[in-house]
């Protein structure tokens, strides 16, 4: 079938999907061990993403040790060229360290606009190839192949799609092919940078054995450090040790860890056109025609989407705004917009979407607000202007929200004055 299109492809992996789902179910029910297809899990990874792009922009700058980040103060790290990290510089390193490390770094506070789009670009060439994918961050994604080697060699289709988004984008990306998603992340990590690995079904405890036991998320120092003292330094360490001692040592850490060594995992690639958005509608007990009261509204119901949207640790790619009138005409609007988390960024595009549907003076019977192309964010929102402190403070918002009620802390414009509640 090999003329088959993307749409066939993704309607039989729904179909297989579904057929997965009813044997899952037979053999609980029946005791009776039905084959389940063999898994095929792609995980692709834009190499050093901001400074990939960054590059593309300005050719100068190839070959150079650079860093991406916030302040040279207070920052941290975003990400840097390999040319820097052969001085040790870091992700999440605080940027004052990083210059100790390499003073000659060319330091870059990061163009927003420019990596949301190649972003998209890079999602839109996946979403028109693959059957079943992932958008897990701004440059990460997921691919689900599994029962699609009847129509195609997973690793030649995975090697061809990397081939075509360096060929249009110009961005490196590497990417690592397994039966699930946790050896796949891994081992597109060990074929950085700009390469690719294939783990063959039955080979991921072989894989693993040989890398250290802080490959695994989740392993931070403290653990790290525990587990070197119990002489456990690589993942094949972990399988020298019964099970029972190390839920003894670890608890249920150590249960997890014993299975991630064996190289299971079962987390499934959620579908990125299923992601959720995060929305907030209002219908009024009468009709509102007054533009203050609409605009206060609308940021009060900005302001709540985007505290659920952090609460959620997500960021948004995508604003819309939605009005309805006393005769239920409904309207919408919306934009794509740089990936953000934060009120300040969301409210004025909310706002200004407002004053290009409301027909003015025309009375309003509902008003939404809807977030959604929403990711991961990690560290990705906190690298650029006055970052640091706009963290902090909607951290601060939000722990005081946490605590005392979503309402406790308005912005001025949503808190009506006194005389008008009198």
């Amino acid at each position: 079938m090999a003329g088959c299109g993307t749409d066939g492809y993704r309607h039989t992996h729904q179909l297989l999907n579904m057929c997965r789902q009813h044997t899952e179910l037979f053999s609980i029910f029946t005791g009776y061990n039905m084959q389940q297809p063999q898994r095929y899990i792609a995980h692709f990874d834009l190499d050093s993403f901001f400074v990939s792009v960054e590059v593309l922009n300005d050719p100068s700058l190839k070959g150079k040790a650079i860093i991406v980040g916030g302040s040279r103060d207070r920052g941290v790290v975003s990400t840097c060229s390999y040319e820097a990290r052969k001085f040790g510089v870091r992700s999440a390193m605080p940027m004052k360290q990083a210059i100790q490390l390499c003073p000659h770094a060319i330091l870059l506070r990061g163009t927003r606009g420019q990596y949301s789009k190649y972003s998209r670009w890079v999602t839109d060439i996946i979403a028109s190839k693959a059957p079943l994918f992932e958008k897990a961050s701004i440059d990460e994604f997921y691919i689900d192949l599994t029962g699609m080697d009847t129509y195609f060699d997973p690793y030649q289709w995975t090697i061809d799609l990397r081939k075509q988004i360096m060929e249009e984008t110009k961005l490196p990306i590497s990417f690592g092919l397994s039966s699930n998603k946790m050896v796949s992340k891994i081992a597109t990590d060990e074929a950085k940078p700009n390469g690719y690995l294939f783990i063959h079904p039955g080979k991921e405890k072989e894989f693993l054995a040989p890398l250290p036991v802080n490959k695994f998320s989740g392993v931070g120092q403290q653990t790290f450090l525990k587990l070197k003292s119990m002489g456990i330094h690589l993942i094949g360490d972990i399988l020298k040790h019964e099970q029972a001692y190390l839920e003894k040592e670890l608890g249920k850490w150590g249960t997890e860890l014993y299975r991630k060594a064996q190289g299971i995992s079962t987390s499934i690639v959620s579908s990125y056109r299923e992601a959720k958005s995060i929305s907030n509608e209002n219908t009024f007990h009468e009709n509102i025609n007054d533009v203050e009261l609409l605009l206060q509204e609308l940021v009060k119901m900005t302001e709540r989407v985007a505290y659920e949207l952090r609460q959620d640790e997500k960021l948004c790619g995508c604003i819309a705004v939605k009005l309805r009138y006393p005769d239920f005409e409904t309207t919408s609007k919306q934009v794509s917009i740089n990936y953000t988390l934060r009120d300040d960024e969301l409210i004025p595009v909310a706002i200004d979407l407002f004053h290009k549907l409301w027909r003015k003076g025309k009375p309003v019977r509902l008003l939404g607000v809807k977030l959604s192309e929403l990711t991961n964010h990690a560290v990705q929102a906190s690298l650029f202007d006055d970052a640091e402190k706009k963290n902090n403070l909607y951290k601060a918002i939000d722990d005081v929200k946490n605590r005392f009620g979503k309402t406790k802390l308005q912005k001025a414009r949503t808190v009506k004055k006194k005389e008008d509640e009198e």
